[in-house]
């Protein structure tokens, strides 16, 4: 298996995780665990706009930080991920090895593209950590990531 199947693989597997996730966040919760903090929907929004970011920096070749305005609801929000998701993954299929295997103007930094790509997909995961350990004092549960938890053994 080539480098970027395995980023496949593990791409489509997260992005199957992550909508479990985020399909546990409460519709409305406001909760921070600190001021400083971010909200579960603001995270999830970021989790969105950070995919389609890093999809599109390898096909263009150039990194854009252009996030459109967050929805209003989780579920919005929920439905825009597992709507890209299905198409970002077609997209990676497509990607040609030379955009792969090249490199992308990052913010005005060349980068190699495929190292960036695994670094999106590992920044993605920490961030959907994040959300877990807001859902339990959010008064949800904690979806099976890796293996059972303590809500779904």
């Amino acid at each position: 298996m080539d480098e970027k199947s395995l980023f496949m693989d593990f791409w489509t597997n997260e992005s199957k995780t992550t909508i479990k996730v985020l399909g546990r966040i409460p519709e409305g919760s406001t909760y921070r665990p600190d001021p400083k903090s971010r909200t579960a929907h603001e995270i999830a929004w970021q989790i969105v706009c950070e995919e389609k970011m890093i999809i599109e920096a390898l096909e263009t070749g150039k990194a854009a930080w252009e996030p459109p305005p967050m929805p209003a609801t989780m579920k919005e929000v929920a439905d825009a991920y597992e709507k890209q998701s299905a198409a970002i993954t077609q997209r990676w299929k497509a990607l040609p090895a030379a955009r792969w295997d090249g490199t992308l103007d990052f913010f005005g930094t060349q980068r190699p593209a495929s190292p960036m790509a695994w670094s999106f997909l590992f920044d993605i995961v920490h961030h959907r950590g994040q959300i877990t350990t807001y859902l339990r004092p959010m008064g949800s549960t904690v979806p099976q990531i890796y293996g059972p938890s303590g809500d779904e053994p």
